[in-house]
């Protein structure tokens, strides 16, 4: 299905029949609705939830991005765009969960707008030297490797993808690029995930969430890289579920 958002056309899927709270899943800097595969539908049935996944603009069978991206623009997803798409669809305060830049996007949100719950996966709250570095070494990879035609599988519009998350993420302007501020003024419990190998981010991001929110829970996973809910499913899953049934009513 799609919604016109902001003058952008973006592929949703609800899962669900109402009536229970909805848990919004915000996907990673080259994620889609596709690529989070049946881990919404997994994740939401066990906690007695609906759900809404969508593709960004510039993912997914969404419209492409038709402009460079801007260092602001997770602050326009979260703040703008987000809060359009629920209106459209009558969904007040959701529980986010959101992975890597969605992660972020989640974060940004749930300090303007309220919300029941947020659950990160491996989120970003300021630019580490140690995620250039990975986000430098994908471009060998889309255009020698194989990467083009992975990403393609998912993308309507793969180069618009790719070389929209990569170029801002690499621009000088994106450097001092901080949600901290943010952060420190969400009202809603959190519940944030890394894994231990994570290769885009260091545990520097979930102890700065620590810092900034005491309350916060922080679950930190071995074996586990950018993606906790591919490497460690059960895990997140289950590490979900008790905190939505310990902080969200009506939930589980």
């Amino acid at each position: 299905m799609f919604e016109t958002v902001q003058g952008r056309r973006i592929e949703y899927e609800y899962i669900g029949s109402g009536g229970r709270p909805v848990m919004v899943f915000l996907h990673e800097g080259l994620g889609s609705l596709a690529m989070w595969k049946d881990f919404p539908k997994r994740c939401a049935a066990a906690a007695r939830c609906d759900a809404l996944v969508y593709s960004r603009y510039g993912y997914g069978q969404s419209d492409p991005i038709d402009k460079p991206r801007t260092p602001d623009f997770m602050h326009v997803e979260a703040l703008q765009m987000l809060p359009e798409l629920l209106w459209k669809l009558g969904i007040a305060e959701p529980i986010l969960f959101g992975h890597s830049d969605g992660a972020s996007i989640a974060l940004i949100h749930a300090a303007e707008f309220p919300v029941e719950a947020v659950i990160v996966l491996a989120p970003h709250l300021f630019v580490e030297e140690f995620a250039l570095e990975e986000i430098r070494a994908t471009g060998p990879k889309y255009e020698t490797g194989d990467l083009r035609a992975k990403l393609a599988r998912y993308h309507a519009h793969p180069d618009s993808a790719f070389w929209g998350w990569r170029d801002i993420w690499l621009h000088p302007d994106f450097r001092s690029w901080d949600i901290s501020d943010y952060v420190a003024r969400i009202q809603a419990p959190v519940l944030a995930i890394q894994g231990f190998e994570d290769e885009y981010g260091t545990m520097q991001q979930l102890d700065r969430i620590a810092r900034l929110l005491p309350r916060a829970e922080l679950l930190k996973l071995k074996d586990c890289r950018h993606s906790p809910h591919r490497d460690q499913p059960g895990a997140v899953i289950a590490a979900a579920v008790d905190f939505l049934h310990r902080n969200v009513t009506n939930s589980v």
